[in-house]
């Protein structure tokens, strides 16, 4: 997977997280977080750059990429915020500046309005906030998970790869495509793939729309403007609930704008990153 690797675990609520940390030691701190149905892996570009002047860290949420996988286990957006809360304590991090990208923009949100989380500022990528979101085809994995399970592994591979390209405006390239679906092929992940979609419902960021007006840190939110899975209309939605909030509209990228267009990512959140407070 193009030398990544994540070569630190943490035992979390949720079992085992597998994290990576990358630059200088004394760099200001900057985590990373992922979304559905991906993992630290499409960070991989964003966080190498960053990591010239910051100490990034990436983490593969429990269910997902790297991390642990099992039966019986919580993924839900609830039970991540809480592991991120208990990250930030086990690598010290009291005010980080955070960037997250699709459902990771709910678990970043959550962590702070409802469990005290602080950020030295927070940028959002396509992030999963506001009601309604899920596509049809997301409600029907989640409602019929059961179903889904049972697909032959040929079959099922077809379906994540289908469903993974579609994030992508311009298509991605054969190898990180695979690298994306890899982890929800195995025995463990074909099940965690359906587990963490009938989870996530919608109840997760409905408990935190109505309190965006509280935060009160520099807010920068990025949107692929081609992005079909949540429209760019919500990125402008969000930017008025969010007081002073930032809205960055990135042209010719879907709802992964970390593979469709990486240099132009890039460069908006190193600025906002460098930006003194």
């Amino acid at each position: 997977m193009d030398g990544w690797t994540l070569d630190h675990t943490f035992n979390s609520s949720s079992g085992e997280v597998r994290w990576g940390v990358l630059g200088p030691v004394d760099g200001a701190p900057v985590v990373l977080l992922h979304g559905t149905p991906f993992s630290s892996y499409v960070w991989r570009g964003p966080a190498r750059a960053l990591a010239r002047r910051h100490r990034v860290y990436v983490w593969d949420m429990p269910g997902f990429g790297a991390s642990e996988m099992r039966q019986g286990q919580d993924v839900s957006l609830g039970a991540q915020a809480r592991v991120f809360g208990e990250l930030l304590g086990h690598w010290g991090l009291e005010r980080p500046a955070v960037v997250a990208h699709d459902f990771g923009g709910c678990v970043a949100l959550r962590a702070a309005l409802l469990h005290g989380a602080r950020y030295a500022r927070l940028a959002l990528v396509d992030p999963v906030a506001l009601a309604p979101w899920g596509s049809p085809t997301y409600r029907l994995l989640g409602e019929h998970g059961d179903v889904f399970e049972r697909l032959p592994p040929g079959l099922h591979r077809a379906l994540v790869r289908e469903y993974i390209g579609s994030a992508s405006h311009p298509g991605l390239r054969a190898d990180i495509l695979d690298a994306l679906v890899e982890p929800w092929c195995t025995e463990a992940g074909r099940a965690a793939f359906y587990r963490q979609i009938a989870q996530n419902d919608q109840r997760f960021t409905d408990e935190i729309e109505g309190r965006y007006g509280e935060l009160d840190l520099p807010v920068l939110i990025c949107w692929g403007e081609e992005d079909t899975w949540i429209p760019k209309e919500k990125g402008r939605q969000l930017a008025g609930l969010v007081p002073g909030a930032e809205l960055r509209l990135i042209a010719g990228a879907g709802h992964l704008v970390q593979e469709d267009a990486p240099a132009e990512l890039t460069l908006a959140l190193g600025d906002f990153l460098r930006t003194a407070p």
